[in-house]
């Protein structure tokens, strides 16, 4: 079973879509499998985090640390955001998630956030698959 939503962002940022995803898995007709949701786009990225301001600050810090903003990259002598490219493959498209009783299943904290990357605001596809379990 194949889902999508799409989410308007305001570019780089790191928005959580927990609440959208929950909502998939209570309504599909699987008890028990796995989600996996995909972004497709090279300058997005899917990662789970607690949704608590100053961690979410330290994150944008450190992604700050692996590709600073002010770098200089060959991408951006075609197009001006390398960088996006950059962190979105090292942090990745996707995200496996298991569910059962039509509940997913997260620690305590962690939720599921849609890190838009690029600097400009854009409209973001989430494809979302469920597979029975």
């Amino acid at each position: 079973m194949v889902e999508q939503f799409y989410f308007e962002t305001d570019g780089f940022g790191i928005y959580d879509i927990t609440e959208k995803l929950r909502e998939v898995v209570a309504d599909s007709p699987f008890g028990e499998g796995t989600l996996v949701a995909f972004v497709p786009h090279a300058t997005a990225a899917l990662i789970a985090l607690e949704n608590e301001g100053g961690l979410v600050d330290d994150f944008v810090g450190i992604l700050e640390k692996w590709v600073p903003a002010d770098g200089h990259y060959a991408h951006d002598r075609i197009d001006d955001n390398a960088r996006s490219h950059l962190l979105a493959a090292l942090l990745g498209p996707s995200l496996s998630l298991p569910f059962s009783s039509r509940s997913l299943i997260l620690g305590t904290w962690q939720q599921v956030f849609l890190a838009d990357l690029d600097n400009r605001p854009r409209r973001r596809r989430i494809v979302l698959q469920l597979h029975k379990a």
